[in-house]
């Protein structure tokens, strides 16, 4: 069975296929609105982005600090620069892990707004599958383009 930590790596190897896709179109076509959770495919990528940071806070104890309206985001650069940062960030923590802090509890609120008691591994596995769920939608609008999304299977199957 393949850890979790070697999933989100593989996430992390995905997104920036997606983000070198991305970043030969046009910034219009990038960031028009194309009626999907977060409007264009500039702000579902960040707000995937937005979720590995601040799990990330979450899993540090730490206050997540907002991060920029997706508005703000300008250019391919400035995405470029905060997924850096993330990336970096995240990394640290997952080279950190070890079988004891995986199951580290902490409490969160689930989406009915009840508490309830998460492992890390719990909290990574839905990190994994939140950026699954919006590539999904990230797929579908590079189709409705009629461009091909960039190759990301698993161990290049």
């Amino acid at each position: 069975m393949a850890d979790v930590g070697e999933l989100l790596r593989y996430n992390s190897q995905v997104r920036r296929r997606y983000f070198d896709t991305f970043s030969k179109m046009s910034w219009v076509d990038f960031a028009k609105d194309r009626s999907v959770s977060f409007n264009s495919m500039r702000n579902v990528f960040i707000h995937t982005l937005n979720v590995v940071a601040y799990w990330l806070s979450f899993l540090l104890r730490e206050d997540f600090e907002s991060r920029r309206e997706f508005e703000e985001y300008r250019t391919y650069e400035d995405i470029q620069r905060y997924m850096g940062h993330v990336e970096k960030q995240f990394d640290i923590y997952l080279n950190s892990l070890s079988p004891e802090k995986l199951k580290e509890t902490f409490m969160a609120t689930d989406d009915y707004g009840k508490p309830v008691e998460v492992t890390a591994e719990d909290v990574l596995i839905h990190v994994f599958e939140e950026e699954v769920h919006h590539r999904g939608e990230l797929i579908a609008m590079l189709w409705q383009m009629g461009a091909e999304p960039p190759i990301m299977s698993w161990k290049n199957l």
